[in-house]
């Protein structure tokens, strides 16, 4: 039997028995109460009965056809199966049935002529019926007799037979009415399970466990309002979140361009962003059902390793760019010597080699770096900077005695500095366009600074120049170089930040610091 049904069939068996349990104890309280009803209701009429003193002043002068007179009068009146009045001894004086008079009553008078009131359901020569006896009194109050009044059974069954129905209509209606609200939940359960079994919707649940939690991406599903519904371990890690599902998107703690993607719904492809130490490559999708809009979906893969080594390679391809153009310049110029010396056109060659000397592109202060990597990277800048009509130089205090150990942060925290201050001091109004680089050992921590002949830093971008997404530039592509910066900075425990903001009287002044990021000295051993 489906899941369903067997909920529908212990819901109504359930149900069914509740009622039935329900009106056996309501009919067995009335059937009860209305027992006492009736012995009280013969009571109060025996009473009345007996109220009437020429009744007993009758009975004391043995007048028995007055007291079957007034005896019958007050049944007929009554509507009772019987009133039956005795003397002091328990002998008929009145009877519906004349044959009863002068004999003893069927039960016990005792209580009555002793001065007690008595109730009870008893069987008589009539049959049985609700029966209350009172004594009966002469004018001078003395007990003379009894009054026992009696209501037919048939009386109190009708009455029973009519709670009886009233019970059973209200049973049958709240039968019916919780079979239909029934129904209705297990159409509801129906539906919000797609028809699916228990033991199917378990299968589904480790399912969708199983793939949510053990795939390499990061899921975080967000539903219309704005609010969490899935978040997988992995988006958790990449994020750093420890947010339930039900969390608003703006209590989370998400990247800038994370952030907006979410708020806007609309889709993203391949957006690269900075999250803590990871960079991160998120897309979003919408998720709609007709003209339902059911939120959407991030999906978030972690290209730390993998742009690490993208600004590796970025590194080794400039220098080795750079070195090549040195090499095809410097293998043009030796030709052109050798041919001048061969020829004997020894004023030219010296002339030549004057020209060469004055037009070299020369990085001055090169030479107190020690470490052969910077070194390379520098001279690759430079010539970079030379493409760009720019001025690129070492400050006159860069001092730098020991070899680099952590050569991919260190290169992308002083090529992403100075790629900025390039393109900065190109399209600033200084000339001639200079960009001054210092580097400064501190035992193992590597001290940098940047500075440019740029406009500067707009004032509303200063506080916010290293957060993933703000740039300085106006064109698509841009506001992620500070923010990796800023991340392989903080990978060696050091920080950037903004010195100068610059403006009117130069451009920006970028200082970094790197600890860790050299080898030790044989000072910093001793």
């Amino acid at each position: 039997m489906p899941f369903l049904r067997q909920v529908l069939v212990l819901q109504i068996g359930l149900l069914a028995l509740v009622l039935v349990v329900g009106a056996v104890m309501a009919v067995w309280t009335e059937s009860s109460e209305l027992s006492d009803q009736f012995e009280q209701r013969a009571l109060d009429m025996a009473r009345v009965v007996a109220s009437n003193v020429a009744l007993g002043d009758a009975v004391a002068a043995d007048d028995q056809r007055l007291v079957q007179a007034t005896a019958e009068s007050a049944r007929l009146a009554t509507g009772a199966l019987f009133v039956v009045v005795t003397d002091e001894k328990g002998i008929r004086l009145a009877h519906p049935n004349p044959d009863q008079i002068g004999q003893p009553v069927s039960t016990d008078p005792s209580a009555a002529l002793a001065g007690k009131e008595v109730t009870n359901i008893e069987r008589g020569t009539l049959g049985l019926s609700a029966r209350g006896k009172v004594p009966l009194r002469d004018h001078s109050g003395t007990i003379v007799g009894e009054v026992s009044l009696g209501i037919s059974a048939t009386e109190i069954d009708a009455a029973r037979q009519s709670q009886l129905g009233t019970v059973g209509l209200f049973s049958g209606g709240a039968l019916l009415l919780g079979v239909g609200g029934a129904l209705l939940l297990i159409r509801l359960l129906k539906r919000r399970t797609l028809g699916l079994e228990p033991h199917e919707l378990a299968e589904l649940m480790q399912e969708h466990q199983a793939v949510l939690h053990g795939i390499g991406e990061g899921v975080l599903a967000v539903d219309a309002s704005g609010r969490i519904s899935v978040c997988n371990t992995e988006s958790r890690r990449l994020l750093r979140l420890d947010a339930p599902p039900g969390t608003h998107v703006s209590e989370l703690d998400l990247p800038p361009r994370l952030r907006a993607t979410l708020e806007a719904g609309e889709r993203v492809d391949n957006l690269v962003t900075v999250a803590g130490d990871r960079v991160l490559v998120a897309n979003y999708r919408e998720v709609r059902k007709g003209d339902f809009d059911l939120g959407g979906v991030l999906t978030l893969r972690d290209r730390t390793d993998l742009e690490t080594l993208t600004r590796e390679l970025d590194s080794t391809r400039e220098l080795t760019d750079a070195l090549r153009a040195q090499r095809h310049e410097f293998a043009n110029r030796m030709h052109t010597l050798s041919g001048l010396v061969r020829t004997q056109h020894y004023a030219e060659a010296a002339e030549y080699l004057r020209a060469m000397s004055a037009g070299a592109i020369t990085l001055i202060g090169s030479d107190m770096i020690d470490d052969p990597y910077l070194q390379a990277f520098l001279a690759a800048k430079a010539a970079t900077a030379a493409g760009l009509g720019v001025r690129l130089k070492i400050g006159e205090n860069s001092w730098v005695p020991s070899k680099v150990v952590a050569p991919v942060e260190v290169t992308t925290v002083v090529g992403n500095l100075v790629d900025n201050a390039l393109q900065a001091a190109r399209r600033g109004p200084g000339r001639p366009a200079v960009v001054e680089v210092d580097l400064v050992a501190d035992g193992t921590t590597l001290h940098v600074a940047v500075t440019d002949s740029g406009a500067g830093v707009p004032a509303d971008l200063a506080d916010s120049v290293f957060t993933d997404g703000v740039s300085t530039k106006d064109e698509p592509g841009h506001g992620l170089g500070l923010a990796l910066t800023l991340q392989a900075a903080r990978s060696l425990g050091g920080d950037v930040r903004l010195a100068n903001p610059g403006g009117t009287g130069g451009g920006a002044l970028f200082v970094a610091q790197l600890p860790q990021a050299l080898e030790p000295t044989l000072e910093d051993v001793r």
